[in-house]
């Protein structure tokens, strides 16, 4: 099983940073994320981003020294992104990149052996011989 590490620029969601109070009167820095300005889904149990990974199929375009394998975009509901022309769905940012880590390749499974007596029992009329 493989790894994947993942960084999310937040600053790609609309977005405000604040100094805001906190309870010791102490300032701290904040990223304020509104919610419906970014599709994020409000359900009982929290707050939801919706992401998809896309791989990169042709690394060329990238430096050699960059690991990246799929690119980070929001998913948009399929309501909305319906609605949305094509320059605003090409305009969608990219908003963080991920790394998969010790990619393996499973190995097939063979799950039955067939005789060559069943083969031969079941060949359909178009010749491919194939009993399934």
């Amino acid at each position: 099983m493989a790894n994947i590490s993942i960084k999310l620029n937040l600053c790609q969601l609309k977005h405000v940073v604040r100094e805001m109070n906190g309870k010791d009167g102490k300032k701290i820095k904040c990223l304020v994320i509104p919610l419906e300005e970014n599709n994020i889904f409000q359900g009982e149990k929290g707050n939801y981003l919706n992401l998809t990974a896309i791989e990169i199929k042709d690394r060329s375009k990238f430096s050699a020294d960059q690991k990246d394998t799929h690119l980070v975009k929001q998913d948009i509901p399929k309501e909305k992104y319906e609605i949305m022309s094509d320059e605003e769905k090409k305009s969608l940012p990219i908003i963080g990149n991920a790394i998969l880590w010790g990619r393996v390749e499973p190995q097939p499974q063979i799950s039955e052996t067939l005789s060559a007596s069943a083969v031969d029992n079941h060949q359909d009329d178009d010749g491919d011989g194939l009993p399934f």
